[in-house]
């Protein structure tokens, strides 16, 4: 029986897979939802309306939402009042044909019209069948939708939608649309909504972040857009992903090491150290230009935390190509890395390419990747046992903290960071500082006593409960052309 039946109003699910982007849109569907009455279900697998936003990059992604859809059917059988509604990546890939293959969905919408997910759903109910809407092109910039974030503390902010690349193994760009940059005055004014509220860090988003500028002809726009944040009283964390080493420029690391609140972590995509693959890649920079910046952002920043992208088993990889890869990973002495082994995504040029590499040469590969990494990673952190570190405490991050008594957060440096709380009762969205006292491959342990606690908004806000719900800031599309300066005190030229 639904909780409308029952006389409440009716509950939503919004279940993600997939990337950061992924995790901001599903924030906007909860506020979309929300602004239409919708509350959200206490029981997930009780709500009235589930919303699953796809991915269509990772691996085995068609298979992981047609299989969770077959484990709702029995549900909605014995429930008609129930909608399901599949949105994002493979929603605009698939289109119609989830339909087809899943006929008790109701609406399927893709990544530029989730603003019309409320009133497709009234359509499917009212009209009594499925509703599929995908644009081609950006309906409303997805920004100015209102957004019930998750994180007191915590927020993302996109700066652009799309990306102008034509990475052969990627099909970000078909899905997502080409690139849509917002006006810097609209980008901070998000920013000091979210701070207005208590958020203390923000992470600025796009497909490729320091291309940011491209519409209104600016390539220092990424640049300045940092040391304006800079500016935002109460922001304490800036942090931004993902850049792409192409358009990675000098005045980028010099607003990174001068301004302080932008925190000295880096996530660098490699995909492959190989020159031969990244040209089958169409990624246009070389293992020599790649590790130049890296050796420019440790010369900046020496306490830079560097993380990555690797692709193991591209089409045409041989085991030359692979040893490329080990030795860049060698040089670069990543914090940490997310590694793929690469599958044929239907739709992108390297899935008909030749010389596929045979499943057992990529596992092979990949844990030797693996091992490299590790062995690298668990030094990186070895380094750091001793030293003091700003702990931003989090929700759960660590799954045995309960057991063992610890909290767990991030340092500045993005470090997962599992302390001891000694006699002090921090909340999630406090600052701890605290000794590193352990150090293992993928986190470090202070197992003494915090040195400080200082009590934040952000807590305060976790305390009563209370998470940013913005209306959405009224941007509009931006238009082609150099825009009107903005006032000084934004201290941002563009």
């Amino acid at each position: 029986m639904t909780t409308e039946m029952q006389g409440g109003p009716r509950t939503y699910d919004v279940r993600t897979y997939g990337c950061q982007m992924n995790v901001h849109d599903s924030e906007r569907i909860s506020g979309l939802m929300e602004d239409a009455g919708y509350v959200r279900a206490a029981d997930a697998d009780a709500a009235d309306v589930v919303v699953f936003n796809t991915c269509a990059v990772r691996e085995n992604a068609d298979n992981r939402l047609y299989g969770n859809l077959g484990h709702l059917r029995p549900t909605k059988l014995k429930n008609p009042g129930m909608q399901i509604a599949v949105g994002g990546c493979l929603a605009q890939k698939d289109k119609g044909d989830i339909v087809k293959k899943a006929p008790w969905v109701d609406v399927v919408f893709g990544t530029h019209n989730i603003g019309s997910l409320p009133a497709m759903l009234e359509r499917a109910r009212h009209n009594e069948e499925a509703q599929v809407e995908i644009l081609e092109s950006l309906e409303v910039f997805p920004s100015t939708l209102p957004t019930k974030r998750e994180s007191t503390y915590a927020g993302w902010v996109s700066i652009s939608v799309g990306c102008n690349n034509t990475c052969t193994f990627c099909i970000v760009p078909s899905l997502r649309g080409k690139e849509k940059d917002r006006r810097p005055g609209d980008i901070l004014a998000e920013v000091r909504a979210l701070v207005a509220e208590g958020v203390l860090e923000v992470t600025l988003l796009g497909q490729n972040v320091n291309s940011y500028g491209v519409e209104f002809g600016d390539r220092l726009a990424f640049g300045k857009l940092l040391r304006a944040c800079g500016e935002v009283e109460g922001l304490e964390r800036v942090r931004f992903t993902s850049p792409h080493p192409k358009d990675f420029t000098d005045d980028v690391i010099a607003a990174m090491a001068e301004t302080p609140n932008v925190c000295h972590s880096l996530h660098m995509p490699l995909q492959s150290g190989s020159d031969r693959v990244l040209k089958a890649m169409r990624r246009s920079y070389r293992q020599e230009k790649y590790l130049g910046i890296i050796e420019k952002v440790r010369a900046a920043m020496p306490d830079a935390a560097i993380t990555t992208d690797i692709i193991v088993g591209f089409p045409g990889e041989t085991e030359e190509d692979f040893e490329q890869t080990l030795e860049v990973v060698r040089q670069a002495r990543f914090s940490s890395a997310f590694t793929f082994q690469y599958s044929k995504r239907p739709g992108t040029p390297a899935a008909t390419m030749e010389e596929q590499v045979p499943k057992a040469v990529v596992q092979d590969r990949y844990n030797r990747l693996i091992a490299t990494l590790e062995e690298i990673t668990w030094d990186e952190n070895k380094k750091l046992v001793g030293e003091k570190v700003e702990v931003l405490v989090a929700v759960g991050e660590g799954r045995k903290d309960e057991r063992t008594g610890r909290m767990s957060g991030r340092a500045r440096d993005g470090r997962l960071v599992h302390f001891a709380t000694g006699g002090i009762a921090p909340r999630p969205g406090d600052i701890v500082e605290t000794v590193i006292t352990y150090a293992a491959p993928h986190h470090l342990n202070a197992d003494g006593d915090p040195l400080s606690h200082r009590r934040t908004r952000a807590g305060d806000a976790f305390e009563a409960g209370r998470t940013p719900k913005l209306k959405g800031v009224s941007l509009g599309l931006p238009s082609i052309g150099v825009p009107a300066p903005l006032p000084p005190a934004e201290g941002c030229a563009l």
